[in-house]
């Protein structure tokens, strides 16, 4: 491991404007960043894969979950700043470290543009307005983008407040379809064929799980903003595991019932887009339910986008902090927000989102966009697996017996789970991914040759931070 500097307090959690988060907002971050638009896009998006769709969700909530606990259990011995990242650098180095955030940075304002595809639908469905139109969906999408920036500019505090707000009202229709819904679904019983793709069953398995990992993509919100969050080795294990459970359960629910109430041949079509809502006229039996369920699904939408301009920032300070990312990512505004983190994601998120909106439409540029981040997801979470492994096989059989076999069964299962999504995400998105992560080695070695530097530490480091809150 790299020789260490001395700290000089700089990821002390609680200093500086940070550990302002409690354990409400903290649980709020995680189901806020997991329950954005995923939820209501996951229909249309695993139409094609009919009742297979289902399973595939299964799997991956059993990866999610694995997930969780494995972050559980990281951020209890590493509690600094940047989650992945800074577990990957505490144990294989800055190399690996920037291999971890830079990917992991790419799927937050990627990330972004997908979630407001999926919010420019609901808007559209809302308001009334043409679907065809890709003007007023570029307009849209722009305004969605950009107000969760200015909320986040505006402080930590009034994020961490919007967040909360946002969650509690986004699982109002989200309980209703849990349990109303279904009922109607077996009611209705328009469940799909079991495999409609045409795929084989490993095939369409691996395909329809790379598109549902977006929708679980946030399991280490908690873990990326452990500075800003109060008692971080209670509160973020605590938020992860419940949140991720509680999203586990939506989302499981929420697809059996809207695959039973919605037809397949609708849900496959323009207006299967806004399954929900098409799902909550069929219940009441009123235009209005349809606009009342986009109104939700804004909301929504809105907080998720709330929650992920927060990470675009928080994980590229941490990093810049190391100096493994540029400097000016670790400039703060009066309100210690990382600003130029919130502002130059956001423009990219923008770019992206408009790219994609001239050569495509709706569905597919969220499929494009879900597909990509899953590469880019899966890679921080891969070494995260690998830094948990190596940990239990040189320390923590020792230090922990007892727990050993469970901790390595899920470490394992973590990296198979983050190996399997990078395969099914498919070859275009993967050749993508991999070219971004190339342009990011030219950004590093431009931060070595800055520094004279390759490899080692600098002052302040968030390694030294978790070096000695383990001595503690």
């Amino acid at each position: 491991m790299p020789e260490v500097t001395k700290d000089n307090g700089s990821h002390t959690p609680g200093k500086g404007g940070r550990g302002t988060l409690g354990l409400p907002q903290a649980s709020a971050l995680i189901v806020g960043g997991i329950i954005g638009t995923g939820i209501f896009g996951m229909p249309a998006l695993l139409a094609p894969f009919g009742m297979l769709g289902v399973v595939a969700l299964l799997v991956v909530t059993v990866g999610a979950i694995a997930l969780a606990l494995m972050f559980g259990s990281l951020v209890k011995r590493i509690p600094a700043a940047g989650g992945p990242y800074a577990y990957s650098r505490y144990y294989f180095g800055d190399f690996a470290g920037f291999t971890s955030a830079w990917p992991y940075w790419i799927t937050c304002w990627a990330g972004n543009a997908g979630i407001v595809v999926v919010w420019v639908i609901y808007v559209q469905a809302l308001f009334g307005f043409n679907p065809d139109d890709k003007i007023i969906a570029m307009v849209i999408a722009m305004i969605g983008l950009w107000i969760p920036a200015l909320i986040n500019l505006a402080g930590v505090k009034n994020m961490g407040s919007f967040q909360l707000i946002t969650t509690i009202l986004k699982f109002l229709p989200i309980v209703f379809i849990c349990t109303v819904g279904v009922f109607f679904a077996f009611k209705n019983f328009n469940f799909p064929a079991f495999n409609p793709s045409g795929e084989n069953f490993f095939s369409a398995l691996s395909t329809a799980g790379a598109l549902v990992l977006f929708s679980y993509l946030g399991v280490e919100l908690a873990s990326v903003a452990a500075a800003k969050i109060k008692n971080p080795v209670r509160n973020v294990p605590i938020a992860t595991v419940a949140g991720t459970l509680v999203c586990a359960v939506a989302y499981v629910l929420s697809l059996i019932a809207i695959f039973g109430i919605v037809p397949s041949d609708v849900l496959t079509s323009a207006e299967g887009n806004a399954s929900f809502s098409v799902a909550f006229v069929d219940i009441f039996g009123g235009e209005w339910a349809g606009k009342l369920m986009s109104l939700f699904a804004v909301i929504s939408g809105i907080g998720a986008l709330n929650g992920w301009t927060m990470v675009c920032a928080e994980m590229p300070q941490a990093a810049a902090r190391d100096g493994l990312f540029p400097k000016f990512f670790d400039k703060e505004n009066r309100a210690g927000v990382p600003i130029w983190g919130v502002v130059f994601s956001t423009l990219l998120a923008s770019a992206f989102t408009l790219f994609s909106y001239a050569s495509s439409s709706g569905i597919e540029v969220l499929n494009t966009l879900v597909l990509l981040t899953g590469v880019t997801g899966a890679v921080p979470y891969f070494l995260s697996a690998l830094s948990q492994i190596y940990y239990l096989m040189t320390e923590g059989r020792a230090a922990n017996p007892a727990s050993f076999a469970k901790d390595m069964v899920i470490g394992i299962a973590a990296l198979v789970f983050s190996f399997w999504f990078v395969f099914g995400s498919g070859e275009t998105a993967t050749f993508y991914a991999f070219l971004l992560i190339l342009a990011g080695y030219v950004v590093l070695v431009g931060l070595y040759i800055n520094r004279r530097r390759a490899g080692g530490v600098v002052e302040g480091d968030s390694m030294e931070v978790s070096k000695q809150l383990d001595r503690k």
